[in-house]
């Protein structure tokens, strides 16, 4: 069976699944490479490339399969039309949940403690006063998580522990995580009123077209002034510019990070001469969230070769190729 990468990023993800899939081949190309190799394809992994009805049509492959969570650069619709079966990995059951969860910490505590500030000054060798800058503690503030899937409720677990009053907002209304106290819970039409009493907003709700900029200048602007955002989930969720502006004029204390309006993302763009801590879209790329996402994958690869149901599809095509 012949597996097809649209894009040659993540190649320790393509050395694992060889030694999972030891007979099947696994080419990966650039976007702009793929044409001669769609025809024969058996499997397309996406990544972050656009698989639309065109591309779906230039070949006879049977199942697009994500090596990861995220399909809004695929055209379900028309995979579905074409007999085309699609699926994801949810990020509970891979690792990957835990491993972004652990990284929008990360972020929260580099912001709280003023790293660029701290990075700046011993790059500049200067001297400043012992014990300045000072940072923020995590005890007792309020953090927002957007979306209670499998990271949002990852990073509550997490979050418990530093004491934090954490509020949630959901597309789910009445989710839970079970063990760790939540605040207050609100509808994602309740949004900007969650956000007006929050010291952190964590982005991690999963993107879909309908949430392009859901997070903007009206959402923004009813933070709590001097708040602090965090963007783990898909850079689509938010908008640069209204970000820029809230930076600038104080609004927003500081943003962190992983995900981007574009990727790979031009790092000269003015957004990151704020305080911004930024981070190439790797919140979830360790060695856990690989090793499980690969078993994941290789399943799912078996059961295709097999004639059996995929995992985890986010479609139902009525007839197959």
């Amino acid at each position: 069976m012949k597996i097809l990468f649209c894009g040659e990023a993540f190649p320790e993800a393509r050395k694992r699944l060889a030694a999972l899939l030891p007979d099947d081949e696994i080419l990966a190309f650039p976007p702009d490479k793929l044409g001669p190799h769609i025809a024969d394809t058996d499997v397309v992994v996406p990544l972050v490339s656009r698989v639309d009805e065109a591309f779906i049509r230039q070949g006879t492959f049977g199942l697009i399969q994500q090596y990861g969570v995220g399909l809004e650069t695929v055209d379900i619709e028309a995979a579905t039309r074409n007999g085309v079966l699609v699926a994801r990995i949810p990020s509970e059951e891979s690792g990957n949940a835990a491993s972004v969860a652990e990284h929008a910490v990360l972020l929260m505590l580099m912001l709280s403690r003023r790293w660029n500030q701290i990075a700046a000054t011993r790059e500049r060798e200067t001297h400043v006063a012992w014990g300045s800058p000072t940072g923020q503690a995590l005890l007792g503030k309020t953090v927002c998580i957007v979306g209670l899937g499998g990271v949002g409720r990852e990073l509550a677990r997490r979050l418990a522990g530093f004491k934090v009053r954490i509020t949630t907002v959901d597309d789910h209304a009445g989710r839970t995580v079970p063990g760790v106290e939540i605040a207050r819970s609100f509808t994602l039409d309740r949004l900007r009123e969650a956000v007006g009493e929050a010291d952190y907003v964590m982005l991690c709700i999963n993107f879909t077209p309908d949430r392009f900029h859901l997070f903007g200048e009206q959402e923004i602007t009813a933070m709590k002034k001097g708040a602090f955002i965090i963007n783990v989930a898909r850079g689509g969720l938010l908008d640069p510019d209204a970000l820029l502006a809230a930076l600038k004029s104080g609004q927003v204390a500081g943003a962190g990070l992983d995900v981007f309006w574009e990727e790979p993302v031009d790092m000269t763009h003015p957004i990151f001469r704020e305080n911004v801590i930024a981070s190439p879209h790797i919140a979830g790329v360790t060695d856990v969230s690989y090793e499980g996402i690969a078993l994941a994958f290789a399943e799912n690869v078996r059961r295709y070769k097999a004639g059996e149901t995929p995992l985890y599809l986010a479609n139902a095509p009525a007839r197959l190729r």
